[in-house]
């Protein structure tokens, strides 16, 4: 709920961009990020406006080519965002920032249980014969079948 005392620290305002990062921000993800390789030649990006060209674009949804010239180039953003994405760098942000934000709501670092919905997705055929026999849906008008736990788009529920 916003409050008096909580709306300044949500206040964007002040930054260049509202997709950019806080100092406190900041703070808390460089030590996730990894040191470069030893051996080549000294790191001459800042890592911090490389975080800001990718909270950018994924919060505007535009196109790489549309990222404003006062970031880093689209090609340096997105060969930093793939080489994270590789070695984990965007995981191990992910969990901490998971274990922050259950911190900061009072609850447990890791979840006491877990549920986990399947949801109807329609049929896949191949070569003419359904995969999987269809089932009865309600409320849907094509044939459907349940889909696993494991398949994309199904939905899970963390409670305590």
């Amino acid at each position: 709920m916003w409050t008096k005392k909580n709306r300044g620290q949500y206040d964007r305002s002040k930054l260049r961009y509202p997709s950019d990062l806080t100092d406190e921000e900041w703070a808390f993800i460089e030590p996730l990020i990894p040191a470069a390789k030893p051996g080549g030649n000294k790191r001459t990006v800042d890592e911090r406006n490389v975080v800001d060209g990718v909270m950018y674009i994924l919060s505007t949804g535009c196109q790489w080519a549309a990222l404003p010239k006062d970031l880093p180039p689209r090609s340096m953003v997105n060969d930093y965002l793939r080489r994270w994405d590789e070695d984990g760098t965007l995981d191990r942000i992910q969990q901490a920032l998971y274990v922050r934000c259950r911190e900061l709501a009072e609850r447990q670092a890791s979840p006491t249980a877990a549920i986990i919905d399947s949801q109807s997705v329609k049929s896949a055929k191949k070569r003419g014969v359904s995969v999987d026999p269809p089932g009865y849906d309600a409320g849907k008008s094509a044939p459907r079948r349940r889909a696993s736990s494991m398949e994309e788009g199904s939905i899970r529920r963390v409670v305590d």
